[in-house]
């Protein structure tokens, strides 16, 4: 089968399209023909063995492989069919469209990719392309989740900072569903998407300093590993709620104490990715509560093109890998 792989660690030149051997499964596995994957930060992070968020650094790369990648096909996030099953495996049917996460077993960049029995896929939102589903598991869950857990309700204000990436959009979704007022901070290019997720104002964080916006907001959801967490809560009202996705050691260490001993609670829990999870925004999107955020559509052969994209904010929304030469 075809992937595109990378057999040591750089820039996104490393990537390139390669034949490798197609994975294989038994009794207790599923085989996915992978239609699309996600081209997310998390992917070019492990490419280049570098994190924004420094404290994974060590830990990443004694999984990964310390000088050069154990497995080399990149993929957290695919849209695909069922091509195979095992003989213990329930719940599911050869051509089926699924989508989901093989989490940090990765592998989604291949045409074709073996999950255990209980991995993390449920149908395919019917609504959706392959496409469009691949870019939602990454964006959705996790900006649902920080959007649950600072408990936006209607009326409140609500700033998401790094509000046109992949999560911050769907935050921004999520929190105008639920009756909010958001305030969406990002560079002036991504306005128009960011006002079309929901947000009725914007902040161009490169000509305002977002600091200075003063203590006027219910929740922020912040996901921009740089800003200052102190600086940020200082925005908002008594009683309000922050939430941190891309969390220094520090903030992670200090979360506990700033909810329990101050009136502004701090947010770092990390979303599951589950099945139910997964159905759950299956039925979202096809009720159109939610709607898809895909940037553009990209070849196998333009992988380094797709994350040159995401790693330099090229883009308003997921960038999308085409795989196989049937995509």
């Amino acid at each position: 089968m075809r992937a595109v792989v990378h057999d040591r660690y750089g820039g996104p030149e490393v990537l390139h399209v390669a034949e490798v051997d197609p994975p294989s499964i038994g009794d207790d596995g599923i085989l996915i023909r992978v239609e699309a994957a996600e081209a997310c930060k998390s992917d070019a992070e492990m490419r280049a063995a570098r994190w924004s968020v420094k404290w994974f650094t060590v830990p990443m790369r004694l999984y990964l492989g310390w000088r050069r990648p154990r497995r080399p096909i990149l993929g957290l996030y695919f849209a695909g069919t069922i091509e195979e099953l095992g003989d213990d495996v329930e719940g599911f049917t050869v051509g089926e469209a699924v989508y989901g996460s093989p989490g940090l077993h990765r592998g989604a960049y291949g045409e074709f990719l073996a999950l255990g029995a209980k991995a993390v896929i449920a149908p395919k939102p019917s609504s959706l392309t392959f496409a469009e589903a691949a870019a939602v598991p990454l964006g959705a869950i996790n900006g649902d989740h920080f959007v649950a857990r600072t408990e936006v309700g209607d009326g409140d204000r609500v700033l998401v900072n790094g509000a046109g990436g992949v999560i911050g959009a769907f935050a921004v979704q999520a929190a105008a569903n639920r009756g909010a007022t958001v305030t969406g901070v990002d560079a002036a290019h991504k306005e128009a998407f960011v006002r079309s997720a929901g947000a009725t104002e914007f902040v161009d964080y490169q000509r305002t300093d977002v600091a200075g916006l003063g203590a006027r907001f219910d929740v922020i959801i912040d996901m921009v590993p740089s800003t200052s967490v102190r600086a940020m809560r200082r925005l908002l009202v008594p009683g309000g709620r922050y939430a941190n996705g891309n969390p220094r050691l520090s903030t992670l260490l200090a979360a506990p104490l700033l909810t329990r001993f101050t009136d502004r609670p701090v947010h770092v829990a990390f979303a599951a990715e589950t099945r139910m999870v997964l159905r759950d925004l299956a039925e979202r999107f096809d009720r159109d509560e939610l709607r898809p955020i895909v940037d553009r559509v990209l070849p196998m052969t333009e992988a380094a093109e797709a994350h040159r994209l995401v790693e330099t904010e090229e883009r308003v929304g997921a960038i999308v890998l085409a795989i196989g030469e049937h995509a």
